[in-house]
């Protein structure tokens, strides 16, 4: 009836109510499609075989039923939130949330950074009986440092003796520790032969000096000193080596102490917001990761997550010449499942993050996105989203997620929950 307005208009002349003449509540009804997932018995969880019968009631599914049927680790997991429209945690198994790689995606101001928290205050709060990681932070905005703050005499969470921040200009690299490949990788430019009489020296050195560490400084001496590289082959290799001094960078000893700082139930941040220059930040992050795998492959230190934020900044998909971490993250992201060295990489234009990568992540976050390139790019990566769900994804409110991929049996809606700790101001 509402469909012809001239009708309406007819009725409202007799004064009479609307509904009192079309008595719409007994006529609406809500028509939703479903999908059978599978059927429960005895409390086990089998694939459909034959579709419901024709007229069969529907009920909501109860919390055991939904945690059964999500995968959800309510008992030993993380705690990320709430599930959207009911009252069920989203905690997830730590091992399939991790071990794979995990992605957290989304525009500027949705919350990537908030979730992030959420999941490191997870990580720093579990008992030791549960398993614990390292957790490592390349911070580039200075966001993560307030997780080292002591907290409000109310709070009963404190993780300030469980939290490291090192600031970007207290970054030093161990020149003893890097080898002429090494050098290649922090200046691309540099020729085969460069590298090979770099190596030379850098035996040398190595033999002359023993056990006693040696400085950028000293090798750049000891080249300059060498009569046996051709003129033109060294005047090249001292240009890129006194670039690389001039970051200021390289000295005798490793800071921070990766070997003694990462370590389960502790979380070391690099704040790089002192630092402007992609390249020198591009550095940091090619020696520390390089080093975490290094050190992880010979069991120096535990098993551990790197999170790494503005990740298509250090492992664009377009290469280019100041994507001198891209391998590095590329390796990780290829091998390090097997060391139990995991990445946590953290994006607002996934468009821009390698599909190497993106593609090794089997975990997806997904907080609000609106560019469509960068949809169609998350929609790429992952079978399990479809249409609807990318048009879900663009409208999602501020502190509301879509989990898909290994950490659950199927997609789900989350809302994260609040911090135990103060944000930076």
């Amino acid at each position: 009836f509402y469909s012809h307005a001239e009708y309406v208009k007819e009725y409202e002349r007799g004064g009479q109510p609307l509904n009192s003449i079309f008595p719409c509540d007994r006529w609406d009804m809500l028509i939703a499609s479903a999908k059978p997932l599978g059927v429960f018995t005895n409390g086990t969880f089998d694939k459909v075989s034959f579709p419901p019968s024709p007229g069969e009631k529907v009920y909501i599914a109860d919390d055991e039923v939904l945690i059964n049927l999500l995968g959800l680790d309510v008992e030993n997991g993380l705690n990320l939130g709430s599930l959207r429209f009911h009252d069920v945690p989203v905690s997830l198994n730590m091992t399939k949330l991790l071990q794979k790689h995990l992605a957290i995606l989304a525009m500027s101001g949705s919350g990537k950074s908030y979730l992030a928290s959420v999941i490191i205050e997870e990580l720093l709060l579990r008992k030791p009986e549960s398993g614990r990681i390292a957790v490592v932070i390349i911070d580039v905005h200075g966001e993560y440092s307030s997780l080292a703050n002591k907290p409000d005499k109310d709070s009963k969470f404190d993780l300030s003796d469980k939290v490291t921040v090192v600031r970007s200009p207290f970054v030093q690299f161990a020149t003893p520790l890097i080898s002429s490949r090494w050098f290649g990788t922090f200046q691309p430019e540099m020729s085969p032969i460069q590298i090979r009489e770099l190596g030379r020296i850098i035996s040398e050195m190595r033999k002359a000096h023993r056990e006693k560490p040696y400085s950028l400084t000293e090798l750049l001496s000891y080249i300059e000193s060498d009569s046996k590289i051709p003129p033109r082959t060294k005047e090249a290799l001292l240009g890129w080596l006194y670039a690389l001094e001039d970051t200021k960078l390289f000295g005798t000893e490793e800071a921070p102490d990766l070997e003694t700082l990462v370590k389960p139930g502790h979380a070391v941040i690099l704040d790089l917001s002192e630092t402007t220059s992609l390249k020198k930040k591009q550095l940091i992050v090619t020696y520390i990761a390089s080093r975490l795998f290094t050190l992880r492959r010979r069991g120096k230190i535990s098993p551990f997550t790197m999170i790494l934020e503005e990740a298509h900044q250090f492992c664009p998909q377009a290469r280019h010449e100041l994507a001198i971490s891209q391998n590095i993250i590329e390796q990780l992201a290829r091998e390090g499942r097997k060391f139990y060295a995991s990445l946590c990489l953290i994006s607002q234009r996934p468009v821009r993050l390698s599909t190497t990568v993106l593609s090794q992540a089997n975990t997806h976050i997904i907080l609000r996105i609106s560019n469509p390139n960068d949809l169609d790019t998350i929609k790429a990566s992952s079978e399990m989203i479809t249409s609807d769900t990318v048009g879900m994804i663009s409208s999602l409110p501020v502190g509301e997620a879509l989990i898909v991929g290994s950490a659950v049996n199927y997609p789900i809606f989350v809302k994260i929950r609040k911090r135990y700790t103060k944000e930076s101001a």
